[in-house]
């Protein structure tokens, strides 16, 4: 009985914590960006106007982001000004939960059959290492091991320090700037 009251909560908490991770993240890969000559690097190989959306099916919590050129994105929240050109989407809310609190890499997942992907499959790869470079940025190396496929042996302390702090930084200032708009 008490099971059958608490299950609906425990739902609704999985899709608040989503929905704000995705806002985080979308954030976060418009700082990232601005601060990685990597993911610049890496974002430069997209077409200028490529929107990326990542998503629950199938109308769930998403993020939108744009390449604006020159390796930049751009968070567009959780509405596209047109159609995407990829969509990455979780077929539940429980399996974009297992992802987004990092219990379960975003490569078993997909091997899991817990997710689609709709678009080209090399801007799925590119993004999905976009996102794996992040994530080993923000994340205690301890977490991001277990979150992405390969930890970056080339990402030493004071750099990932540095990083993560411009990272946040750029974050919490565009959720103020949400705010007061």
């Amino acid at each position: 009985m008490l099971a059958k009251r608490i299950q609906p909560m425990v739902s609704q908490a999985r899709r608040l914590y989503v929905e704000l991770m995705f806002q985080v993240m979308g954030r976060a890969l418009q700082a990232v960006s601005e601060v990685d000559d990597a993911v610049k690097k890496e974002t430069q190989a997209l077409p200028a106007g490529f929107l990326f959306e990542m998503m629950v099916m199938p109308d769930g919590p998403r993020l939108i982001v744009e390449h604006t050129g020159l390796g930049r994105l751009h968070y567009h929240g959780d509405s596209a000004p047109r159609p995407v050109d990829l969509s990455i989407q979780f077929k539940h809310i429980t399996h974009a939960f297992l992802v987004l609190s990092f219990q379960e890499k975003t490569a078993v997942a997909f091997a899991n059959d817990r997710m689609l992907v709709d678009g080209d499959i090399s801007y799925a790869v590119r993004m999905t290492r976009v996102l794996n470079r992040l994530e080993s940025f923000i994340l205690p190396k301890l977490i991001a091991e277990r979150a992405v496929k390969e930890y970056p042996s080339n990402l030493h302390l004071p750099q990932k320090l540095v990083s993560a702090v411009r990272i946040y930084l750029k974050v919490a200032t565009n959720f103020v700037e949400t705010v007061r708009a």
